[in-house]
């Protein structure tokens, strides 16, 4: 009988894979846990499953890196588990002996364990955690509309903590103006964040109804829930204290229970911060000898009487710094984008997501029921977010706009027109602010008339020869300078690209007289070709670029896929403008139908 695949003679140290590697079952054996522990430990402390070069196990098998378990085995929470694994025994052991009073004494002191320590352990500093947030955010989301199932394991205060700490987190957002994108899908709406120069993206379902289907191993999940409630937990309470906020807040409880927690979120930053405004006056005279030592430092400082490599000599005139917080460019014209601008929400209209961005932006909202800012009626309202066919009622010192209008402003960063967007029109097409138009290949048509509302709201149009700048003053004025100044770029453009194909038609051929190939030979060899049919097929580059033949199999395989991805967005164009023209046949013929229909 010959020796196994992998044999290793007795008493030889393990080397290489073998040594670095382990199977689930041996890491399982190793811990001394419980498949299910194991996997909370995994999920709570990082540790996935690797792929080593040879699997030694075979196939069929799930390898996790020596180093990782040695670093779970060593974790407190691996005690905690077992210490809590040991007292559901005794509670099952009084259960089993009928002793229903002492199960409930052991159940009502059973021990549980915190994640504190795990999320300073994973995320050393604040950037950190806000680096790995868009997960967490969107499971929250996910969870916090999901209902409460026994037989699921999902309870009800697992969910109430999820929709609490979503609402802080937005409350936050809304509150900085930290808000940049905003895009409305069929899985949910898509938002965008920039927090400390960390982009989080998350994804919020709709609010409905939930179906929950059979084919999702929600015990996985709530694991990682728990995870990421602790996490976004932190996270809220540093934001929080950044501002001087106190965590957690507490809500008007009349607006909670009328479902305005966004609302009452909002009310709460504002008696904040009037506290914080107010604090100084009543302490102002035990503060006055602190100004006044402050003040003489910074005259000091201006007069150079301080040296200059002192430390610390004026760190204490930066201690509230951090309460000040200059806003970014970005911030600030997110910030006045709605500015001075009032709407109020029909109640067909989704209220959560417009309570989010609208307010986000600069703007005050209002909706239709009780604890609201102010009804209906109200003279200082601009604008009402219809989502129906038609509106009854019409009051003429409004607009009357479906909310795409909103969602699109907030991509556009301007106030677009509204006649698109009014009540019982078909809207322009939703545009993802997640796509790059340009990269792809395919600018949409309403992409182009917003980057020309954007470069005449931005004072970009230079006027032209001959014409003064009151001129400008005409809307058809700037569009008109906007598409020649685009025909300019396209020319430029053309030239560019001509003047590219043309050197890299004179490099093609400077190669191809290196490789002593020349355009007699060409001639010779296309002469040739009716002989060289009839003689058996010999193996031949199909690449018609010489420089493939000098290129490794690798990379020449490499250089034909990224011409097959070239060629598949060139195909998705394609299928993009013969759509388009479709659209465009088909509403050509519904024009000239209804013109026949009239006459």
């Amino acid at each position: 009988m010959g020796k196994p695949k992998h044999y290793r003679p007795p008493g030889k140290k393990k080397e290489g894979n073998a040594a670095r590697y382990v199977t689930r079952s041996q890491a399982i054996k190793i811990l001394q846990v419980s498949l299910s522990d194991f996997r909370k430990l995994c999920i709570h402390k990082g540790v996935f499953p690797r792929e080593p070069k040879k699997k030694v196990k075979g196939n069929h098998h799930t390898y996790y890196h020596l180093k990782d378990v040695m670093y779970i085995l060593h974790d407190p929470l691996l005690e905690k588990f077992r210490e809590i694994r040991a007292y559901k025994r005794k509670i099952k052991k009084a259960k089993a002996k009928k002793n229903d009073e002492l199960a409930k004494l052991l159940a009502s002191r059973a021990p549980s364990y915190k994640l504190d320590m795990v999320i300073r352990d994973r995320y050393p500093t604040f950037v950190d955690a806000l680096r790995d947030l868009d997960d967490p955010l969107t499971m929250v989301h996910l969870f916090a509309v999901v209902p409460a199932i026994d037989r699921l394991k999902i309870e009800v205060k697992c969910t109430h903590n999820c929709r609490r700490l979503c609402h802080e987190w937005q409350a936050y957002i809304s509150r900085t103006h930290k808000l940049r994108k905003v895009f409305v899908a069929v899985k949910g709406i898509y938002y965008q964040a920039e927090v400390d120069g960390q982009k989080i993206t998350w994804l919020a379902p709709h609010a409905r109804q939930q179906v929950l289907t059979d084919d999702i191993d929600f015990n996985v999940m709530l694991t990682f829930l728990e995870f990421y409630e602790t996490l976004l937990g932190f996270v809220n309470f540093q934001l929080y204290h950044s501002i001087n906020v106190k965590y957690p807040p507490i809500l008007d409880p009349r607006l909670e229970a009328l479902a305005a927690d966004l609302y009452a979120l909002s009310r709460y930053f504002d008696a904040n911060h009037r506290a914080s405004v107010q604090e100084p006056h009543v302490a102002g005279s035990s503060r006055s000898e602190q100004e006044q030592e402050e003040a003489n430092l910074r005259l000091a400082q201006l007069q150079h009487q301080l040296p200059a490599n002192e430390p610390g000599a004026l760190m204490h005139l930066v201690q509230h710094a951090s309460s000040e917080v200059e806003e970014d460019e970005a911030t600030r014209d997110c910030k006045n984008l709605f500015r001075n601008k009032n709407f109020f929400l029909s109640r067909e209209v989704s209220r959560e997501s417009l309570l989010f961005v609208i307010p986000a932006f600069g703007g005050i909202v209002s909706w239709e029921g009780d604890g609201a800012p102010f009804s209906e009626a109200d003279d200082s309202i601009t604008h009402q977010i219809v989502d129906r066919p038609n509106q009854g009622h019409v009051y003429l010192s409004r607009e009357y706009v479906q909310p795409q209008w909103v969602y699109d402003c907030v991509n556009a960063r301007i106030i677009l027109p509204t006649e698109p967007y009014m009540v019982g029109r078909d809207p322009p097409p939703h545009l993802s602010p997640f796509v790059d138009d340009e990269a792809e290949g395919y600018v949409p048509d309403y992409s182009k008339t917003i980057k020309q509302l954007q470069a005449a709201a931005k004072s970009d149009i230079k006027p032209l020869p001959g014409m003064g700048n009151d001129d400008l003053d005409s809307s058809q004025n700037m569009l008109a300078e906007g598409f020649i100044n685009r025909t300019k770029e396209m020319e430029a453009a053309e030239k560019k690209r001509q003047m590219m194909l043309l050197e890299q038609q004179y490099h093609d051929e400077l190669k191809m007289e290196l490789q002593g190939v020349s355009s007699i030979n060409k001639q010779n060899s296309e002469d040739g070709e009716s002989k060289e049919q009839s003689l058996p097929d010999v193996e031949e580059p199909s690449d018609k670029d010489p420089s493939r033949l000098m290129m490794s199999r690798k990379k020449r395989r490499l250089a034909e896929a990224i011409e097959i991805g070239k060629q598949r967005k060139k195909d998705r164009v394609e299928i993009l403008k013969e759509r388009k023209k479709n659209i465009e046949a088909a509403q050509k013929l519904e024009k000239k139908h209804k013109k026949a229909q009239h006459s």
